[in-house]
């Protein structure tokens, strides 16, 4: 990690970024933008704070942790961060040394929150992108000026196409978590249980759970088959092993998902992983610009169609299974989202950067990306087969059940299912697969 070379990249990242902030607030009328940090927040009914993690729009300027910092932005003046340090014991302070990006900003630093937004000094009328609306009420941000969709929706398009530095952070935290799949493959391979395979990940990324950009998915076997699956089990000597885990980097994250089979498993589920394996490079390999992503997941349910019908488990091939409804019953999500410094990251179905929203198929209702492929764009590309029993069960009553081979899919459902993803970054041409070089 030392040797990222990141001031340039980083100052190149934040002129387009303050760019994109001129361009929207004149769009708007606003005369400056206020970013807030985030506020810490305690769970219901209780004392302890939840792990805090920034504000988006916030992490998207630098990577400085911890809550209540302010970020002035304001056409023709350099950023003013308000850095926001308690004079406390309780916690540990910190130490923004000699980073990379102080260069950008002029700082002021302060020990309390109210100090901070003493230190701001407003000219015109200003717009707040935060969590704490009740604050910025009252320190004399009008209530129309909170939050406001008009600078969220240009915020949010620039933030769909990834600057030089933001694929340099998603590339190596694609590396490091590349450390940790290797490394929990290999306790899978040694008879772990799903805890002991999530800690063995935790070990060599050498963090506690609460820094992860997202909770790890450890499934064995049927519990392969819960999309979401949280669980951390004792059993141990898996046949098949979901693993879903990223890392992060500067505040950006990787999303990597990997499918390993002990050498006992069916051959008939390992000749399922291998094909999905396959159709998922064939699917990124065709990633470029103009490329529409719901072209792309059609495409998707076509190979995962005849895949199944190459393996005997449907009776019909691709086209005619994707017109059937069947491929949605082994694959009921979508097949990829935006990545970085949220892991389902911003402007998936925006058609422009005035916040135009472009509709997803009726087919495929809930689809987190809609757009059409472009450069600078960095997303996930994630098919899978899942024999799921909630789903399973509607079809077995259903006029189309003769389509499907129930001694093949009773024989596989206690395995749970396949997925394989990587993270991809659209260039000028073609793409950049920012997993695969790793694992």
């Amino acid at each position: 990690m030392a040797d990222i070379a990141l001031p340039q990249p980083y100052a190149e990242h934040i002129s387009l970024l303050r760019k994109a902030v001129d361009e929207a607030l004149a769009r708007t009328g606003f005369d400056g933008l206020l970013i807030h940090a985030g506020t810490p927040r305690t769970y219901y009914e209780d004392d302890q704070e939840i792990p805090f993690r920034s504000n988006p729009s916030f992490a998207h300027f630098l990577p400085l942790s911890g809550p209540h910092h302010l970020l002035y932005l304001a056409a023709g003046k350099r950023p003013l961060l308000i850095q926001v340090e308690p004079e406390d014991y309780w916690y540990e302070h910190t130490d923004v040394g000699d980073t990379f990006w102080k260069e950008e900003y002029e700082i002021r630093e302060t020990s309390t929150p109210e100090d901070a937004w003493k230190t701001l000094h407003f000219v015109g009328r200003i717009a707040y992108i935060g969590d704490n609306p009740q604050e910025a009420y009252a320190h004399g941000i009008e209530k129309d000026a909170v939050n406001p969709d008009g600078v969220l929706s240009h915020l949010y398009w620039r933030r769909s196409f990834k600057t030089p530095y933001e694929i340099l952070c998603i590339d190596e935290a694609n590396h490091i978590a590349s450390h940790g799949h290797e490394r929990a493959r290999d306790a899978f391979f040694a008879g772990a249980s799903e805890l002991e395979i999530h800690e063995a990940y935790l070990e060599q990324l050498g963090i506690i759970e609460s820094k992860l950009p997202y909770g790890t998915i450890v499934a064995l076997n049927e519990k392969s088959a819960i999309l979401h699956y949280q669980n951390k089990r004792l059993i141990e000597d898996g046949k098949v092993l979901l693993l879903d885990a990223g890392a992060s980097y500067m505040g950006y994250a990787s999303d990597i998902t990997r499918t390993f089979l002990a050498e006992d498993c069916d051959v008939l589920f390992a000749g399922l992983v291998g094909g999905v394996d396959t159709l998922q490079r064939e699917l990124c390999d065709v990633v470029k610009p103009g490329i529409p992503f719901p072209t792309l997941h059609h495409a998707a349910h076509v190979k995962i169609g005849d895949l199944l019908h190459s393996l005997d488990i449907i009776h019909v091939g691709g086209e005619e299974a994707v017109k059937e409804g069947l491929t949605r019953i082994f694959f009921p999500h979508g097949l990829g989202h935006f990545l970085g410094i949220q892991v389902h990251d911003v402007g998936g179905n925006q058609k422009g950067p005035e916040g135009d929203i472009v509709l997803p198929p009726s087919e495929h209702p809930k689809l987190r990306l809609t757009r059409t492929a472009a450069e600078g764009n960095v997303f996930t590309v994630e098919p899978g087969i899942y024999f799921i029993p909630i789903l399973l069960k509607k079809i077995r009553t259903d006029a189309k059940k003769d389509l499907l081979n129930w001694n093949l899919i009773d024989r596989l459902a206690p395995l749970g299912g396949v997925r394989i993803e990587d993270n991809i970054a659209v260039t000028k041409e073609g793409n950049e697969n920012l997993t695969r070089r790793y694992i």
